[in-house]
């Protein structure tokens, strides 16, 4: 298998991007030590006196063990849950005394800020079995919030504008805007970003605000918070017009192995799942997408491991960016990872995603026919059924809501209606009743006014949504649909609920 040099070596000319990186990245220099290792790992042949690491016979840890679950079985996830102590494990091992001791002395060494040989060709194997992206280049990141913001620091500077979702896991934007970066929101509808909206924006953008949008900032399976995903016709469509206006694309993908079929009564099964989207990655043909992806959905948030994949270019600029900050990630993760994917090979590791898929998307059925039982029967609240991720996305019907209201006329801020005070009313009420649930408001992409289309619907008028997880246990699922259920009813049912403080803000 190729590595980060081979692959960078041999890729074919992509289209020159440069323009789109921030001038602190263009003058920010490489840290001089940090090569010295890069150039030892080039050349194990070399007689090094350069590096200061303490020897590795001065480490005291001789020997790292894993127990981890056998990924076997045709549904391994099922096993490991269900069997409990006696579900079947694997030994993973990595010492200072083994016949190859290499990777156990680099976990615990200085490295260099592209992260260890052995995790890159880990994740470069496994861009190779789920994505059609030869040329691009992989860089180990301490998970998707870390590499986020490294890409945003990257390509964003003071003045700057980037696209993105209307509605928006909130810390992403925030990390860019401490730098400056400006926010303009894109419509969405059940099936993710709209390529009409996006090229609309672009299209009849006024020069008088600024330069154009440069960046869109996508996830594109089970957004978070609304869980939708884009179809292939929508991504080639949006690749169309990043090509026609120049646009790099950020596909944070954190729940790409987190695919569901539509609900079904009959047993499900791993052989039978539909198959694993075509990424914006594998479209890439110029260079323009920087694909983020994690092990945080699939193995363990605590990890505080995944990588980036891009064309070398932007590499080159990442790990200067890597070695003058956050150092490449913790060798533990990264020595696990790899020994995993050695333990278990990529017909393992494919058992395993497709295992969980299954599991969480029982958990999506589960809630879903919570849902259906507790909530729907009351017309005051309705869902769409995700296709991935790990959120259910609810329209809160509040045009039925006795004391909804539509503005005076001369009212020219914000929405035109009084939807926003309902919602966080009912996230008060939810909180009152024993439930905690995120409202649409939290996750409105903050943004100057002026970018929506005449005409159109305000975002305050259409954050008539919650966001409850079907990632936690069955027990908090079935505690917590009743309860919303109730809340729902009472507030509606009830014209005099008290206003609540306007001080109060989500937790």
């Amino acid at each position: 298998m190729m590595n980060v040099v081979t692959a960078a070596a041999e890729a074919p000319k992509f289209a020159d991007l440069t323009h789109h990186l921030a001038p602190e990245v263009l003058v920010r220099k490489t840290n001089p030590l940090k090569d010295i290792i890069r150039i030892s790992w080039e050349n194990p042949h070399l007689v090094s006196l350069a590096n200061g690491d303490p020897h590795h016979s001065l480490y005291p840890i001789r020997r790292v063990e894993y127990e981890v679950a056998s990924a076997a079985d045709e549904d391994p996830v099922s096993a490991w849950r269900s069997l409990g102590a006696s579900a079947p494990t694997q030994l993973l091992t990595s010492s200072r005394d083994a016949d190859s001791p290499r990777l156990h002395q680099a976990s615990l060494a200085y490295g260099h800020g592209v992260g260890l040989p052995d995790a890159l060709r880990t994740v470069t194997a496994l861009n190779n079995a789920y994505h059609t992206a030869p040329h691009h280049v992989a860089t180990m990141t301490l998970g998707n919030a870390d590499a986020i913001t490294k890409v945003f620091r990257m390509l964003g500077s003071a003045g700057d504008y980037f696209l993105a979702d209307e509605f928006t896991f909130g810390p992403m934007p925030i990390a860019a805007e401490a730098h400056g970066v400006k926010w303009v929101p894109v419509r969405i509808d059940s099936g993710g970003i709209i390529p009409k909206e996006l090229e609309r924006i672009l299209a009849n953008w006024d020069s008088r605000r600024g330069k154009r949008p440069h960046v869109l900032y996508a996830v594109p399976c089970g957004q978070n918070p609304t869980g939708s995903t884009l179809s292939l016709e929508r991504r080639k469509r949006i690749y169309e017009i990043s090509q026609k206006y120049d646009l790099i694309i950020v596909e944070d993908d954190p729940y790409y192995f987190l695919q569901y079929d539509p609900p079904s009564t009959e047993a499900h099964s791993t052989q039978t799942q539909k198959p694993f989207p075509v990424s914006f990655l594998s479209l890439d043909v110029d260079g323009r997408v920087i694909r983020i992806d994690s092990f945080s959905k699939i193995m363990a948030p605590g990890l505080r491991l995944g990588w980036i994949t891009s064309q070398p270019a932007f590499q080159q600029h990442l790990v200067r960016f890597i070695d003058l900050s956050s150092q490449q990630p913790s060798g533990f993760p990264q020595a696990l990872v790899s020994l995993l994917l050695d333990g278990w090979g990529l017909a393992g590791f494919d058992r395993w995603v497709r295992s969980l898929r299954l599991d969480y998307q029982r958990r999506r059925d589960f809630l879903l026919g919570l849902f259906q039982r507790e909530v729907a029967p009351g017309g005051l609240a309705s869902v769409d059924v995700p296709e991935a991720g790990m959120f259910l996305w609810v329209r809160v019907h509040l045009e039925k809501h006795p004391r909804f209201t539509r503005k005076a006329e001369e009212v020219v801020e914000g929405g035109r209606t009084n939807a926003r005070e309902l919602m966080q009313e009912l996230f008060e009420a939810c909180i009152r009743g024993g439930l905690l649930i995120v409202p649409a408001t939290v996750f409105v992409l903050p943004t100057e006014t002026g970018y929506e289309e005449e005409g159109s619907v305000h975002i305050d008028d259409r954050s008539n949504f919650l966001r409850a997880t079907f990632a936690g246990s069955e027990e908090t699922m079935a505690a917590g649909m009743p309860i919303l259920g109730k809340v729902l009813k009472e507030f509606f049912a009830d014209p005099s609920t008290a206003r609540i403080d306007a001080t109060s803000t989500v937790a």
